[in-house]
């Protein structure tokens, strides 16, 4: 490892490595469990996500704004988690842990779209139980493919921002990355010129990707716990805010398991391996329960499952005739 921190001499004015090292876990026994068990994760991700993509797609009931959002979430759940995990698991498992400066520069794009997605079926919510009159006015599923057009498109201009910015930084202590991949932070501790914009621009992009949505978020159901509370009949209000349940339990899945990894990593009180088990978790984890949640909490989704299968049965029994 001394070899590889030595391997570009400081003293090199401008220095662009060919490749980096990409440290991972240190020391662990039966590692490779871990990975086996991403494999898994993995698995189920891809095959629950695309579930409730063809569900959404093939049932009409379903062609609301809310569940156009949904049907983004599972896009954003797979695309993520493929970003991530087939890549972690082919680093580590078959010990190919040094990747070209591009590929890791392209890596870098992996990123969490899922906190603005949240935010975007926090404000459905927000008008459909605050301003339930103009519900379908304001909300369709033309103005939801265009907010969530607008998110893909800002998300991709920030995210192109941060790794335009990493070619301008010189990486002559090190190609080691204290990480499990091209990780923007880890990066930025290895370089030897000034790193200011792009560790301003970092604390943008977790402010954008993490902390605003997730006041954002609380805000609405002040907003709707407000509205709630207006409502004479209790009855109603239980029905009004079961509607609510299963987004609120993917906001709990998704920022529990951030914040725990985040604070232990800005407290430094785990070791780095620690650390990168919390942050790979909170990063695979959650794609894997949004679409089991959404399947066992959205009556909507049982009933069109419901639908399918009676559907699929009677479509049997008449071509065994």
């Amino acid at each position: 490892m001394s070899s590889l921190n030595s391997t570009v001499s400081p003293n090199a004015a401008f220095v662009r490595p060919q490749f980096f090292y990409i440290n991972g876990f240190s020391n662990i026994p039966h590692v490779k469990y871990y990975y086996i068990f991403l494999c898994f994760v993995y698995a189920v991700t891809v095959f629950a996500n695309f579930f409730i993509i063809f569900i959404i797609y093939t049932e009409r009931c379903l062609h609301t704004p809310k569940y156009v959002a949904v049907f983004n979430l599972a896009v954003i759940d797979i695309s993520e988690s493929t970003a991530l995990i087939p890549k972690l698991i082919h680093t580590f498992l078959f010990d190919s842990q040094f990747i070209a400066y591009e590929a890791c520069l392209a890596n870098m794009f992996f990123t969490s779209m899922q906190s603005l997605t949240l935010v975007v079926l926090a404000y459905d919510r927000f008008v459909a139980i605050c301003f339930p009159l103009r519900y379908h006015i304001i909300m369709t599923n033309t103005s939801m493919l265009v907010i969530i057009a607008c998110v893909w498109v800002f998300t991709a201009t920030l995210i192109l921002t941060l790794v335009l910015l990493i070619t301008r930084l010189s990486f002559c202590r090190s190609i080691v990355i204290e990480s499990y991949f091209c990780d923007h932070g880890p990066m930025n501790r290895i370089v030897c010129n000034d790193n200011f914009p792009n560790s301003l621009h970092a604390k943008i992009c977790t402010a954008v990707f993490t902390f605003i949505p997730f006041s954002l978020i609380v805000l609405s159901y002040v907003c709707i716990l407000s509205a709630l509370l207006k409502i004479a009949s209790g009855e109603e209000r239980l029905k009004a805010m079961k509607t609510c349940t299963s987004h609120l339990m993917l906001v709990i899945v998704f920022y529990l398991p951030f914040f725990i990894a985040y604070i232990a990593a800005f407290m430094s009180i785990f070791n780095s391996n620690i650390r990168i088990i919390c942050s790979s978790l909170s990063s695979t984890i959650p794609p894997m329960l949004n679409p089991i949640i959404y399947t066992l909490k959205t009556e909507e989704i049982i009933g069109a499952i419901r639908k399918l299968y009676k559907r699929n049965k009677i479509i049997t029994s008449v071509l065994n005739q």
